[in-house]
């Protein structure tokens, strides 16, 4: 296994509220990963630009009437992977993620993965699937793009073909925002009838929320966040911005509703390649990371202040 490529790392939210790993509730894993990025470069430094951002977002949610960060112990991991250090090959990025993301599971962590580009979700997705032998979950997939090449440029790790590399797994799959695909995928949805709740056909759905949460499958969700799914005035700071996208409070609702009414097993936010001169995009994926803390807490039945 790569050895941590860092025992230095911002504290989620900061030093005050920071947990030990032993009291923590929720673990932050950052994964600064880059290797196939297509169009705009920069994923790598989207963790430590989120656990910096943070730094700035307020304890209290308004939405929640809590503050959440005081009462649900965090603890930020060292990095792993990370491609800034030197390189680091698909092969052994899986392998960490599978392995550290085992472990944080199996000592009972709820873990928040900051990544880096969206191929890392294929180890850490591989991971649950070890926690969880006997029982089947649904990935959830918040994205502009459906990621469900079989390879790209000559990879089957290609941060296109996450979502291929899931389906391969048997694993049910429900998609969000899709909007940007090529004939390919177009003809595997057809011929697996997957799941896809395409951005145009939310734009013109009122109830897409509801009829998006009802057809999850299983009890057990996985969530992975690519934060190109989000509308990109939002959050302009990614490697492939699409026109069109869920605004926050659509993307905060679905997220509630998911969380109120499945067990979500962990979550990923991936693809914040940060824009020079501008912090809106980190500010956004750390408050959306922090949001993600709140509503697991909440539907765990934790008690607010």
């Amino acid at each position: 296994m790569l050895a941590q490529t860092s025992t230095a790392v911002t504290p989620f939210l900061g030093a005050d509220v920071a947990a030990d790993y032993a009291a923590a509730q929720v673990v932050i894993l950052p994964i600064p990963y880059e290797a196939t990025t297509t169009y705009r470069r920069g994923c790598e430094t989207g963790p430590d630009a989120i656990l910096a951002a943070s730094q700035q977002v307020e304890y209290y949610d308004e939405e929640l009437d809590w503050e959440t960060g005081l009462d649900v112990g965090i603890y930020t991991h060292p990095a792993i992977a990370d491609t800034r250090s030197g390189a680091v090959t698909s092969e052994e990025m899986l392998q960490v993620t599978r392995e550290t993301v085992f472990k944080l599971v199996r000592d009972g962590k709820f873990v928040i993965s900051l990544g880096g580009e969206h191929s890392i979700t294929t180890g850490i997705v591989e991971a649950y699937r070890q926690a969880y032998p006997d029982e089947s979950f649904t990935v959830v997939q918040i994205d502009a793009h459906g990621d469900l090449r079989h390879e790209y440029e000559g990879s089957i790790h290609n941060h296109a073909c996450v979502m291929r590399r899931i389906v391969d797994m048997k694993l049910p799959t429900v998609q969000i925002g899709i909007r940007a695909i090529c004939k390919e995928e177009a003809d595997l949805i057809k011929e697996k009838n997957l799941t896809v709740f395409r951005a145009r056909e939310i734009a013109a759905q009122p109830n897409w929320i509801e009829n998006a949460i009802a057809a999850i499958p299983t009890e057990k969700v996985f969530l992975t966040i690519d934060l190109d799914g989000i509308d990109p005035t939002l959050i302009p700071g990614v490697g492939t911005p699409e026109p069109g996208g869920l605004n926050w409070y659509a993307l905060t609702t679905f997220l509630c509703g998911v969380f109120d009414k499945h067990q979500v097993i962990g979550c990923d936010v991936m693809e914040l390649a940060p824009v020079t001169d501008s912090v809106v995009s980190e500010f956004t994926a750390a408050k959306l990371v922090y949001k993600l803390i709140g509503y697991h807490a909440k539907g765990r039945g934790a008690s607010t202040r």
